[in-house]
Parts: structure tokens; C-alpha cells; sequence
């Protein structure tokens, strides 16, 4: 069994992780946003700048560890379960609004007309992907289940596994930061004198 890591290389790590995720997700974020605004979206605007919002209350909890203060691990924490509760209340959002109705009186009649503006057919393009006008909308169904279903599950996994990897590791953090603080300078871009 291998001896448990000193609290201060643990701390170390604990902000190089949190510094790239928390700057990760505020910068994918903000870009999504920005994306979501030219498509006028205003739901889409108001999700990512949520998500980017946890970002940056992990680069908020990163930088108070910094200046050793041991709060920071509650904001590092706060910070994915933000991001987690995000992007999952979303997600079961768009899985709960699916309107199998709209897509059949509305989406395909739009889209019949608009392939026939072009000289194409409805009926020959779902036949090339292997569908027909029946078995569209229980197709459209099970890609939206699949794909915000791994998208709740994904998030699931990786905020709720960070929450977790912070919180067990907040003893040892408090454990370093409660050491007097290194005389030496940081050896290169990523590493404290901690």
C-alpha cells in the first residue's frame, strides 16, 4: 500500500488542478455563451454564463489557496457542484420539453417545404439514413434521451468526481497551509512556495 502523499505536494496539486479546470470551463463557458447569443438564444446565454460562473468560483477558491487561505477548498467545491447542478437541470430541461406533436406538425411539414424549395424530398433523404416519416419522431426521441442522458451521466461522473477528489482532500490541504510557508521562491509557473 502506498504511503499517503505529504500534505503539501497534495495541496500543490489541488491548485494546478484547480487553476486549468477552473480557467477550462470559464473560458468554454464564456465562448458557448457568446455563441448562444449570436444564434439568439437566450436560455443557451444564461446556461453557460451559469457554468462559466462555477469556473470562476474554482479560480476564486485556486487563488485563495494561494494566499493560504483554507476556505478556498469550500469555494473549489461550491464551484463543481455549481457547474454539476448547471448543467444537469438543463439537460433534464430539454429531456422533459420534448414535443413529439410540434416535431410531427410542424418541424417536418417546415422541413418537407424547405428540401422541396431546394428540389429535394423528405421522403428520399430519411430514406438514405435509413428512416421513413414514421419512424422519425421515436428516432428524434432516443437521440435527445441519448444525448442528454450522457450528458447528465458525464457531468455526473466528472463535477460530481471533482467535488469529491476536493473534499477529500481538504484535511490535507488545511494540514499545509497551517505549516509555515516556505522561504523559497516557486521553482516555475504552476508551483507555490507553499
Amino acid at each position: 500500500m502506498k504511503p499517503p502523499r505529504p500534505p503539501k505536494d497534495v495541496l500543490r496539486r489541488v491548485i494546478r488542478l484547480s487553476r486549468l479546470n477552473g480557467w477550462s470551463v470559464a473560458i468554454f463557458a464564456g465562448v458557448a455563451a457568446l455563441v448562444s447569443l449570436a444564434f439568439f438564444d437566450p436560455i443557451g446565454v444564461s446556461v453557460c454564463l451559469l457554468v462559466g460562473l462555477g469556473g470562476v468560483l474554482e479560480v476564486h477558491g485556486q487563488r485563495m489557496l494561494v494566499r493560504r487561505d483554507p476556505d478556498g477548498m469550500r469555494w473549489l467545491v461550491r464551484g463543481q457542484l455549481v457547474v454539476l447542478a448547471v448543467i444537469c437541470s438543463y439537460a433534464a430541461s430539454r429531456l422533459m420539453s420534448f414535443d413529439a406533436g410540434y416535431l410531427q406538425q410542424e418541424a417536418l411539414p417546415g422541413m418537407r417545404q424547405m428540401l422541396s424549395a431546394s428540389g429535394m424530398s423528405l421522403d428520399d433523404v430519411l430514406e438514405m439514413v435509413g428512416l421513413d416519416a414514421n419512424t422519425v419522431v421515436p428516432f428524434v426521441r432516443l437521440m435527445v434521451v441519448v444525448l442528454y442522458g450522457s450528458l447528465i451521466l458525464i457531468t455526473l461522473i466528472y463535477q460530481g468526481g471533482m467535488a469529491l477528489y476536493y473534499r477529500h482532500r481538504t484535511e490535507a490541504v488545511e494540514a499545509a497551509l497551517r505549516a509555515p510557508p516556505a522561504a523559497t521562491a516557486a521553482s516555475g509557473p504552476g508551483d507555490y512556495a507553499i
